[in-house]
């Protein structure tokens, strides 16, 4: 890895692990110097505010703390840290930044939670369970078909569910239509027998 590439890393780094461990510590907590001690009272505020928009937008809880993560590196991007304990006071740029920060994560985190793919053992697919079901019902027509009827009679409801009416299929077939009628209704009445 270049160096560029590290150095272009190295504020999301910092803002996870500063972000981790500050959210942890709490506001309490006093780091050394004065500088070090806004800035962990802001990143501690900051977290909470966080966590009450994702309480608020029921985001699951369980991702809270990555949202959290990638505001402060948002705001990192955006906005020197030595400015940050103004985002809750201010209704500056900063502050602009952080709600817009807050915004995005929240709706990239509702989309992603929309949008997540069902786990094979999870909720069913309701329109997958009827396409197979239909598929199912099909296979078994078409087997009982081959079974039970001749082939003019399976040609006949093929053409049938084609979308051809009786009259075509016995001009097509040079068979009178009561033929074709008939050779339809005992083709069905033989199914329905069959599958009930």
């Amino acid at each position: 890895m270049s160096k560029s590439s590290q150095a272009s890393k190295r504020p999301y780094v910092v803002a996870m692990v500063l972000g981790t461990a500050l959210s942890a510590l709490g506001p309490s907590t006093s780091m050394a110097g004065p500088k070090l001690d806004a800035t962990e009272h802001a990143v501690a505020d900051m977290s909470r505010y966080c966590t009450t928009c994702w309480r608020n937008a029921r985001l699951d809880p369980s991702c809270w703390g990555d949202c959290t993560q990638e505001v402060l590196v948002r705001m990192l991007e955006r906005i020197t840290p030595d400015t940050w304990d103004r985002v809750l006071k201010d209704e500056g740029q900063e502050r602009r930044e952080f709600l817009r920060a807050i915004d995005t994560v929240k709706k990239r985190s509702q989309r992603q939670r929309k949008y997540a793919p069902v786990p094979a053992d999870g909720v069913a697919d309701r329109n997958g369970s009827h396409e197979r079901r239909l598929a199912d019902d099909r296979a078994a027509v078409h087997q009982a078909a081959t079974e039970l009827l001749s082939a003019r009679q399976r040609r006949i409801l093929q053409m049938s569910f084609d979308g051809w009416s009786v009259q075509d299929i016995a001009a097509k077939l040079k068979t009178p239509a009561e033929r074709v009628s008939d050779e339809k209704y005992k083709a069905i009445r033989k199914l329905r027998e069959h599958l009930a």
